[in-house]
């Protein structure tokens, strides 16, 4: 073989790996996931490190960043600010509607985390008295869904109310300083105003709330498959460790709420983590949330709110659970 010809073949090899170098993606120097006091696992997640020790030999770091409600959460996605956000599905599948481009991948809870709020001397008893009422809600969080499908079971829409718009805590505060008539609430926010303000919980339907769903943006689901793969193993470890240890759990929880026992117990008396592997039972669950959604007007009449769910909903990349 001519000296020429060897320096062809090298030259050759050489622009090949440069090619695929520049063409391969690099793995990620960072994940981005949220913690939430509305998802129990991931407190205990961020607490035991589990990622951490994770991901330590890829040389990846791991960043927490606390979503204050579904809406916050789908705001960092969509932002690409967080990779992975802790929603209720409802909320999940309106961004996704919406161009929010995020994969549900996982569930970490299946909770009654909602109900419609008001104090006692209200005199609000059912959701036709809320009618010209004033209601402090969080815009795009189940909470904000559970109230529009109770509104149209009643033959109400939005417009017979004046909505109050606040983040979570900021409407608890309004319903306790009589600023507004009722609250969509959200626990643990929710259990505390119970406990330590006398608050009503006036209206509750278990089925209308949607599962606690770990989202991640589409592009770095196809981009970094085997880490959301990773993510949601370490997730299942700690999900079962929560069933395992109860009572550490619930002290786990108060530190992060600072909130006390007797409000975190009501919590969780609230919030079943028997789930893992996301699928049918909550593709069911939301179809007929976007169906009634559609119905209210939420959802335009031209959107096919099944494939939106399909689209919305991964199960590949968890599909067992021990």
């Amino acid at each position: 073989m001519s000296i020429r010809f060897r320096h062809i073949l090298a030259s050759l090899a050489f622009a090949l790996t440069m090619a695929a170098a520049l063409g391969a993606k690099a793995a990620p120097s960072e994940i981005r996931i949220d913690w939430a006091t509305y998802n129990p696992v991931s407190i205990v997640l961020k607490d035991k490190k589990i990622l951490e020790d994770e991901f330590a030999k890829d040389g990846v770091a791991i960043r927490w960043v606390q979503s204050a409600g579904s809406n916050k959460a789908l705001e960092f996605l969509n932002a690409g600010s967080l990779d992975f956000g802790s929603t209720a599905g409802a909320a999940a599948l309106i961004a996704r509607i919406n161009g929010n481009p995020i994969k549900a991948v996982y569930v970490y809870s299946r909770p009654e985390w909602t109900a419609l709020v008001t104090r006692k001397e209200t005199g609000i008893a059912s959701v036709a008295d809320l009618k010209g009422k004033s209601v402090a809600v969080t815009r795009g969080t189940d909470p904000h869904i559970f109230l529009i499908r109770a509104l149209a079971a009643n033959g109400l829409t939005e417009k017979d109310l004046r909505l109050v718009l606040l983040q979570h805590a900021d409407g608890r505060l309004a319903l306790t300083r009589g600023d507004v008539d009722a609250w969509a609430g959200l626990d643990p926010i929710m259990a505390s105003a119970e406990i330590d303000d006398g608050a009503v919980l006036f209206y509750r339907n278990p089925a209308a709330n949607s599962w606690g769903v770990l989202n991640t943006r589409e592009s770095f689901a196809a981009e970094n498959p085997d880490i959301v793969r990773r993510v949601l193993a370490a997730y299942e470890t700690a999900r079962k460790w929560s069933l395992a240890h109860p009572k550490e759990l619930a002290v786990l929880l108060e530190g992060a709420t600072k909130l006390p026992p007797v409000v975190i117990e009501r919590q969780l008396s609230r919030t079943e983590l028997t789930f893992g592997p996301i699928g049918a039972a909550q593709k069911e669950t939301l179809v007929a949330a976007g169906d009634a959604l559609q119905q209210a007007g939420v959802i335009a009449k031209d959107v096919n709110v099944k494939q939106s769910v399909d689209a919305l909903i991964d199960p590949a990349f968890l599909t067992v659970s021990n």
